[in-house]
């Protein structure tokens, strides 16, 4: 009974068999600090930490924050180690929910996309909505929505001044935003969260506007915090129009630098759009001269 008492008490002591949360408490009390020390270092509020602590958050994604690292070096730990643990304790309460079966949004992050929904199409999304509770359309508009902040998110992250100049939007501090942008990165339409809504997506989507018939989506993003204003999707499917893959011609224009060599990535795009018959392969001269009669001005008429 000794030996397996010292044995514990070892494990304890090297983190072996410890998960994050209790590693994190172990060195804290090893060493004198508390969880304010903890989220000075983190740069996050001193209440997430507290959650994080007590298991009433799941760990944000290590690839997605740099929490682990700075918490790290606080406590003294190898690199990597707190990530590793995260990781772990990510995959595991993953699982679980992926056992469990779907729940609706919260009413107040419905009635926020409601609220930016086009006013002219705005009752009629929500009788759809309120007929089919979080049927397909409400997690179409949903996901995309979240799929453009996110991204914006991704691309903006690493610039402090971008992050203060949302936390100063949404009358939040720049501690208090990097918590929100931690939760919101890690949050998909079952489980986003009506504070992610209210202090990061509100301030960066203007309006949104949906076509019944194509489904096709347009979000209007704030010009003050946003690279572009306008994203859209289209999710209609045209007949005759080849699932996927590129023109063999399309090809070997771009592979001979003689005709495709100076193409910029916004006409190899266009000239990638155009579609024929199943019959028909342009060459690669073809879409040389397509490419040369896209910068004739003599084309175009002016507005």
């Amino acid at each position: 009974m000794n030996v397996l008492i010292l044995v514990k008490y070892a494990n304890m002591k090297t983190g072996i068999n410890l998960d994050l949360t209790q590693l994190v408490q172990q060195k804290l009390k090893e060493m004198g600090l508390d969880q304010r020390d903890l989220a000075d270092a983190a740069e996050v509020t001193e209440s997430y930490i507290s959650q994080l602590l007590n298991r009433k958050k799941m760990p944000p994604a290590p690839e997605r924050t740099d929490i682990y690292d700075k918490i790290g070096r606080l406590l003294k730990l190898p690199a990597g180690k707190l990530a590793s643990l995260a990781d772990i304790q990510r995959k595991q309460e993953l699982k679980k929910r992926v056992l469990s079966l779907p729940v609706p949004l919260f009413k107040e992050v419905r009635e926020l996309l409601l609220g930016k929904c086009k006013r002219g199409k705005r009752l009629q999304v929500r009788s759809i909505f309120e007929k089919e509770p979080f049927g397909e359309l409400e997690r179409l508009v949903t996901q995309k929505v979240l799929d453009v902040v996110k991204g914006l998110a991704r691309e903006e992250l690493g610039r402090e001044n971008w992050l203060r100049i949302v936390a100063r939007v949404s009358n939040r501090s720049y501690k208090q935003m990097r918590v929100t942008v931690l939760d919101f990165l890690d949050a998909d339409v079952f489980n986003i969260t009506p504070e992610s809504c209210v202090s990061f997506m509100d301030p960066l989507i203007v309006s949104w506007d949906i076509d019944l018939v194509s489904f096709g989506l347009d979000i209007v993003l704030n010009r003050k915090i946003a690279p572009t204003r306008l994203k859209r999707f289209e999710f209609v499917e045209s007949a005759g129009r080849k699932p996927s893959g590129e023109e063999p011609g399309l090809q070997e224009f771009r592979k001979d630098r003689s005709l495709g060599g100076d193409a910029t990535a916004e006409e190899v795009r266009f000239l990638g759009q155009l579609r024929f018959e199943d019959s028909r392969h342009p060459t690669a001269l073809y879409y040389y001269r397509e490419l040369q009669n896209l910068r004739d001005p003599i084309h175009f008429r002016r507005k």
